[in-house]
Formats: structure tokens, C-alpha cells, sequence
């Protein structure tokens, strides 16, 4: 027979080899994922325009066109184009150009458009509901300058944008607390639903969620629109909303809520007020099944409105992501409801304990498969894990993670302590009471007779606030003289401190642009706005030249448009060190494709203007890296030929 040596009170619990051994799987596993990443989208962003960026045409287009990696929502004011003074150069009436290619949106223009540089600026919602925007410049005839001033505030930024961030947080907040305390209640600590403080942390939750919701419905036209927060009250702004996938979602919640209230209703009522077991037990089966109906209802609204609705894999994304918030808000906010029920009543049963140690496992558990899942189809790559702004709030989510698996399992080792003397025998002596108990019993003693025995109300309820002062000091002493009590206090709350702290950096990784998005356009962080969204042209290169003679030297800008298979037009610009155009007497273009064997391919651009070259129709039948070979003659005798490649497609 084995014996085993007793924990000495008072010290942490060591933790044990089963905690790394999970850690080294959940690398494992997230190595596997990302290896074998795919391409995918969720922020939609510029692919491409034409007139393309920085580029200069001879007459002025009849329409802007905009394409896009995914579809966008834009409104009547979506896409504007202002002339060199900052007025409006197009007409207003926005056009879907998508057809059966990317999603392209389209702008006309008014008639008899002067020459100079024009400015086009674009504001929409991505299909995951976060706001983008973006500006771009083109010239007619030649560059010039422009009065056109751009808002300098990013889309979904300034007092409205931090408001709705407050908003988002409390909503996740208040969702964990409010389908987590259920759980609590439901499945580890019955007795929990007739406790007053578990009673209010529950509804305090609904109320958070619910004003929250209201919230984030109110300033959603101006986090999508003008940014101006007296906008959340105009109503017409409001009707917009609604009719959007994020305001029926909303509202969808708003609806869910209603049936919420009714839940916890009858959880703190009818369920806390039944005596008879078979009438408890089925009436605590309903309430689970209905609870898991609205909590996953109101989890899918999170999932039909932002990342999981698009990109990659959406039918597969939508209930991991339902599955991973319920397992957030069983796991935080059972752990809320276990705080309040530690402190406020340390009553709370030790089998109730364990039980949401059990719960707490299972959620753990999904969150990790779950997780691996969502990193992987956001992210997608090493590099992205590493080198985005997503990728790296992702890793501190997941450190994070690891540290409240590691407090919780120091709280899961205090609770095996709790247990092991819970069970040692009842016949054990009772310590004798020390002095100082013995004279707060006296002093309470004395203040119930005072209290009887005094007929001034006013001087009866200073000796009862006495009292109750002199009891609660003994209660918590009894409660602080509980070694193992006070040890698993002290670790949920350290638990309970980190997931609000984790709460946020996933509030935040909501609202950022997926790593995979980001490394698939280029764009290094997150979506350009504002003055500074001014995307490359597709296809664009810069080489720099020197034919050997007088006037020589310069650099020459060639796109192609879109920048992908099929017909292209080509513009190409010389310019001389100092900026000014370079009307060189002679240029020549040939495009090859070495690794198919393809080209060359001659390209001869018509001169349009002193410096600039173009032509239409250029047909690029494979994707791949292309060589572009440019020939420029600056004299009869001096040419000198450059070459870069490009990547088509």
C-alpha cells in the first residue's frame, strides 16, 4: 500500500508536466495548419482602377472603376472624384461593373472634364462589416496641382471609432457573463440561482449586452460613414443601418436578448423557488436546452456580421466561430460568477468547484481546436504570424491563453486541496475558539440587547450597522483563516484579471485586418485611408537609365493595367532627374516569359504627350514573372536598353 505525504498549506501548487505536454501539442498542431495554408481573404481591399494611380490619359474617361478583392458595400456617396479645385467631378450614380470577374464598382463623370490631376476617393464595408477607404490620383492631358483635400481621419477612427470599440468590448463582456453565469448556475452550483450576488453579476451582464447592442446599432452609421457622432441619432442614418447584414444582426440580437431576459427570469425564480428534485431537474433541462438555443443564436450574430462570414471557408467558419464564443463565455464567465461567489458568499459548495474545473476543461479543449482553425484561415503563413499586425496580436492572444491555462490549473490543484480536507473525517476535535472570537460574540451579543432594549430608531439602526460591521469583520476573518479558500480565491481572481486583459486584445483582433489579407496585397499592415491611401498601380516598375549622352539620365515609369492576364494597356513615362518629362525621340517595350519560353514580345507604345506613352490591347496570355525590357533612345547615337521583371497574375 502507498501513502501519500500531504501538501503543506498556504503553498502554490506545483504545476505538472501535462500542462507543457498540451502546450507542445497545440504547436504541433498549429505547425500542420499553417503549413498547408491557402489563399483566402476577409478585409476587402483596392486591387486595381482605371484610370490606374499616377497614371495620365490624353482625354478624360467617361467613368472611374474601382475592382476589389471581395465585394463591398457602398453607399450614393461611396466613390468621389474631385477635380484639381476640389470639386465634384463625377455624377454621383454608382454602378456594380462585377459581372462574372473581381468585384468592380464604377463611377460616371460629367462632360467636358479640364485637364489636369484628379483625385478619386472611396469609402465602403467590407462583406466582414469593418469600414474601409482609400484615395488614388490620375491626370487628364498632364499632372497638376490640386486643391482636393482628403479627410485625414482613418474609416471607423476618432471619437466615434474608440466609442465603438468601447462598445464591441462590453458587448463580449457582457455576452461571456451573462451565457457563462447561466452555465455556472445550471450545471456546477444550482444553489447558485437563490444567491443574491450570483443573481445580480447575471443581470448585470444582460444589461451590459443589451445597452452595448443598442450602442454599437446607434453609432454604426458614423463608424462606417462621416465619422461625426451627432450622426448616431439621425434616423435616417439609423433606416441604413438596418437594412445592412451588421444591423440585422444587431437587431437579430436585440431580439435573442428578449428570450434571454426570460431565461434568466425564470432561472432566479421558478427554478430558485422549486424544492421538488424531478420538478427541479426538469425544469433545469429545459432551461439548459433553451439557454443553449439563445446562447448560440446570440453568438451566431457575431458570426454572420464580421470574419467568419467571408473569406475562406464561410459554411465552416460560422459555427467554429459560434462553438469558440460559447466556449469563451462558458469558460470567463463561469469564472466571472465563480469570483462573485468566492468573495461574496464562501459558502459556495466544493463540488461546485470541481464541477466547473470539468467545464472549464472542456471549454479549454474546443478553444484550442477552434482556435487552431480560425489561425489558420486568417493568418495562413509563418510569416504573416510574424510580420502583421493580426498576426502578432495573435500571438499574444495566445500567450495569454497559456497563462490563464496555467493559473487555472494552479486553481484546479487548490481546489484538489479543498477536496482532500473536505474529506477527512467530521469527527475530527473543533479548535477552540480564541479570545478575540469569543469577545466578538460577546460584543454582538451585547449590541442585539441594546438594539432590543433602545426605542430611538435612529440611535436602533447606528448599533444594527454596528453589528452587522462586527459580523462581517468575524466572517471574513473565518474566511481568510481557510488556507485552501483564500489559495483559489487568490488564483481566480489572477484568472479573472487576465481574461479582461485577454477580452480586449481580442476585441481588437476583430476589428483588424487578417494577416493572410494583408501579405496577399502587399500591404505590410492594415488598410490605408485617408490622404496616405494611395494603392500602387498594378503592374508598376521604375527603372532608372543613363544612355551615355548629353540629357541622358532619368527614370522610367511603366504600368500595366489591370496588372493581370488578357488585354492590358500599357502607359510608360520618362522622366528627368529633376521631375520634368522626358520627350525622348524613341522608346521600345518587349515582354518575356522565360520559364514558359514565351516572348519576346514587342510592345510599340504611341507617343501622347511630351514624356508619356501608351497602349491598349496588350495581351498577356499566361501569369507569371514576366521580364519587361525597355529600350529608350535619348539622341540618334545614345539608347541603352533596361529590364526588370513583373509579376502578372
Amino acid at each position: 500500500m502507498t501513502t501519500r505525504t500531504a501538501p503543506r498549506p498556504g503553498t502554490v501548487p506545483r504545476l505538472g508536466t501535462t500542462l507543457a505536454r498540451l502546450l507542445v501539442l497545440v504547436a504541433a498542431l498549429a505547425g500542420t495548419l499553417l503549413a498547408g495554408a491557402s489563399p483566402a481573404s476577409a478585409h476587402a481591399t483596392l486591387t486595381a482602377s482605371t484610370p490606374a494611380d499616377g497614371t495620365v490619359v490624353a482625354l478624360a474617361p467617361k467613368q472611374v472603376s474601382l475592382s476589389f478583392s471581395e465585394q463591398v458595400a457602398l453607399g450614393a456617396d461611396s466613390i468621389r472624384v474631385l477635380d484639381p479645385s476640389g470639386r465634384r467631378a463625377d455624377d454621383g450614380k454608382i454602378s456594380d461593373l462585377t459581372g462574372g470577374g473581381p468585384a468592380t464598382y464604377g463611377v460616371g463623370l460629367k462632360a467636358g472634364l479640364p485637364d489636369g490631376t484628379y483625385t478619386v476617393a472611396w469609402q465602403g464595408v467590407s462583406a466582414d462589416s469593418h469600414p474601409i477607404a482609400g484615395a488614388f490620383t490620375f491626370s487628364v492631358g498632364a499632372p497638376s496641382a490640386t486643391s482636393a483635400v482628403l479627410p485625414d481621419q482613418a474609416a471607423g477612427g476618432g471619437a466615434v471609432g474608440v466609442l465603438y470599440g468601447i462598445a464591441r468590448y462590453l458587448s463580449y463582456a457582457g455576452f461571456a457573463v451573462l451565457v457563462g453565469g447561466g452555465a455556472f448556475v445550471l450545471l456546477c452550483w444550482p444553489r447558485g440561482a437563490d444567491v443574491r450576488p450570483v443573481q445580480r453579476t447575471v443581470v448585470r451582464g444582460w444589461l451590459v449586452l443589451t445597452g452595448a447592442t443598442l450602442a454599437l446599432l446607434l453609432l454604426r452609421a458614423p463608424y462606417t460613414g462621416s465619422g461625426k457622432l451627432a450622426d448616431a441619432f439621425d434616423l435616417a442614418g439609423l433606416q441604413a443601418v438596418l437594412q445592412t447584414k451588421t444591423g440585422a444582426a444587431l437587431t437579430s440580437r436585440l431580439l435573442l436578448l428578449g428570450a434571454a431576459a426570460l431565461f434568466v427570469a425564470v432561472l432566479f425564480g421558478a427554478y430558485a423557488r422549486r424544492t421538488d428534485p424531478k420538478e427541479r431537474k426538469d425544469l433545469a433541462f429545459g432551461l439548459g436546452l433553451g439557454g443553449t438555443v439563445v446562447a448560440a443564436g446570440i453568438a451566431g450574430t457575431w458570426a454572420l456580421a464580421e470574419h467568419a462570414s467571408a473569406g475562406l471557408q464561410p459554411g465552416i467558419a460560422m459555427p467554429v466561430d459560434i462553438l469558440h464564443l460559447l466556449a469563451v463565455a462558458a469558460w470567463l464567465g463561469g469564472l466571472t460568477v465563480l469570483l462573485v461567489a468566492l468573495h461574496r458568499t464562501p459558502s459556495v459548495d466544493r463540488s461546485a468547484v470541481e464541477r466547473f474545473s470539468r467545464v472549464a476543461f472542456a471549454s479549454v479543449v474546443v478553444l484550442v481546436l477552434t482556435g487552431l482553425y480560425q489561425s489558420w484561415r486568417q493568418v495562413g503563413s509563418w510569416s504573416a504570424l510574424t510580420g502583421t499586425r493580426y498576426g502578432q496580436l495573435l500571438l499574444v492572444k495566445v500567450g495569454l491563453m497559456a497563462l490563464l491555462v496555467a493559473l487555472a490549473w494552479i486553481s484546479r490543484r487548490w481546489t484538489g486541496r479543498l477536496a482532500e480536507r473536505t474529506a477527512a473525517p467530521e469527527t475530527e476535535a473543533q479548535p477552540e475558539p480564541t479570545e478575540e472570537e469569543l469577545e466578538e460574540q460577546e460584543d454582538e451579543a451585547a449590541l442585539d440587547e441594546a438594539i432590543e432594549e433602545e426605542r430611538d430608531p435612529e440611535r436602533a439602526a447606528q448599533l444594527a450597522r454596528q453589528r452587522a460591521a462586527v459580523a462581517t469583520a468575524r466572517r471574513k476573518r473565518t474566511r481568510d483563516a481557510d488556507l485552501e479558500r483564500s489559495g483559489l480565491r487568490r488564483s481566480v481572481l489572477a484568472e479573472a484579471a487576465v481574461a479582461v486583459v485577454l477580452l480586449a486584445v481580442t476585441t481588437v483582433l476583430t476589428a483588424t485586418e487578417p494577416g493572410r489579407t494583408v501579405e496577399e496585397t502587399g500591404q505590410g499592415g492594415g488598410v490605408a485611408t485617408g490622404a496616405d491611401a494611395i494603392p500602387a498601380a498594378p503592374g508598376e516598375i521604375r527603372l532608372p537609365f543613363d544612355t551615355g549622352g548629353a540629357n541622358g539620365k532619368g527614370i522610367v515609369r511603366l504600368t500595366l493595367d489591370p496588372g493581370s492576364t488578357g488585354a492590358n494597356t500599357l502607359h510608360l513615362f520618362a522622366d528627368r532627374p529633376d521631375g520634368r518629362p522626358l520627350d525622348a525621340p524613341e522608346v521600345k517595350v518587349n515582354l518575356t516569359l522565360k520559364e514558359k519560353g514565351i516572348g519576346p514580345l514587342p510592345v510599340a507604345p504611341e507617343r501622347l504627350l511630351p514624356g508619356h506613352w501608351s497602349v491598349g490591347g496588350v495581351q498577356i496570355p499566361l501569369p507569371g514573372e514576366w521580364l519587361v525590357q525597355v529600350t529608350i533612345r535619348t539622341s540618334e547615337i545614345d539608347q541603352t536598353t533596361v529590364e526588370q521583371t513583373i509579376k502578372i497574375g
